[in-house]
């Protein structure tokens, strides 16, 4: 109401391609929650595997073997998130925590702490348009968001998922590979951030070791608000994909009220607070 741009056309495609990337990753991260893991190493990783990228592009590599580099050191650090958690019996929190000082530290070292530009390669993602209205980057989100809601709901992947996050030890009387399964979630995550890193890369059209920063905050944040309880063992994508839409509507509205970007961050903050109080309330209730 106080500004008319926020209906235009060109405002809502411009919501639709920036919440592309991080609705890819919130995806993953929806698995990793409802098992009762996280991944705070997300946004490094993001940085990582984006300036591996652009670096293959500057070397000469043709664009599919650039993405293929991409999906590879996403899903190989994701891979080794999960690996490190079972072999040390640690919380994934506390394993990413340390994995994120050591990809960022990776990529500093191998850039000198610069970023790679691309030159205008792989614009077909970002500027394609579906009817000249729906950006591609949204549409490969959507079948993001459908791909992991059937591996969800219809698999016993999906399954697993959610009888680890209830019950890690009854999952494992039960006769699953509770271990060898967690692994496996991490690399779904790490398959939907190597996609999101492709998308993402493809709108910026460089890369450094900073590219990703607070889109792991941002991630779990938007699987929070779309009701998923911290404790694992629920959620869905339809609420995931609404926390994502909500999250990305709300800055791009205090953007165009030309709200401080620092008021921004703590309106997010509120309204993680807020979903993880109403989350918590409705689990009394159910009790």
């Amino acid at each position: 109401m106080i500004n008319p741009r926020f209906i235009s056309l060109d405002n809502i495609k411009g919501v639709l391609s920036q919440v592309s990337t991080l609705g890819l990753v919130s995806a993953g991260m929806t698995v990793l929650i409802i098992s009762g893991n996280f991944d705070i190493s997300v946004g490094a990783i993001i940085g990582f595997a984006g300036t591996m990228m652009c670096l293959a592009i500057e070397k000469g590599a043709s664009d599919l073997t650039a993405m293929l580099v991409a999906l590879v050191v996403s899903v190989g650090c994701s891979m080794l998130n999960g690996a490190l958690a079972v072999l040390f019996k640690a919380p994934s929190f506390i394993i990413t925590l340390a994995t994120t000082s050591i990809y960022t530290g990776l990529c500093l070292t191998i850039t000198g702490g610069g970023n790679v530009t691309i030159f205008n390669r792989m614009e077909f993602f970002a500027g394609t348009y579906l009817f000249g209205v729906i950006p591609l980057l949204f549409f490969v989100s959507f079948l993001g968001y459908l791909a992991i809601g059937s591996l969800l709901k219809y698999t016993q992947f999906g399954r697993r998922v959610f009888a680890i996050g209830n019950n890690e030890n009854a999952a494992y009387l039960a006769g699953i590979r509770v271990g060898w399964n967690k692994v496996k979630f991490f690399m779904v995550s790490g398959i939907m951030t190597g996609v999101a890193v492709i998308m993402l890369v493809s709108r910026l059209g460089a890369s450094q070791a900073s590219t990703g920063s607070g889109m792991e905050l941002q991630a779990i944040g938007a699987v929070i608000i779309g009701g998923a309880p911290i404790t694992g063992g629920k959620g869905n994508m339809l609420g995931t994909f609404c926390g994502v839409l909500l999250t990305g509507i709300i800055f791009n509205s205090l953007n165009l009220l030309k709200v401080s970007p620092y008021l921004q961050q703590i309106s997010f903050g509120v309204l993680i607070l807020l979903s993880i109080a109403i989350s918590s309330m409705r689990l009394r209730v159910s009790k």
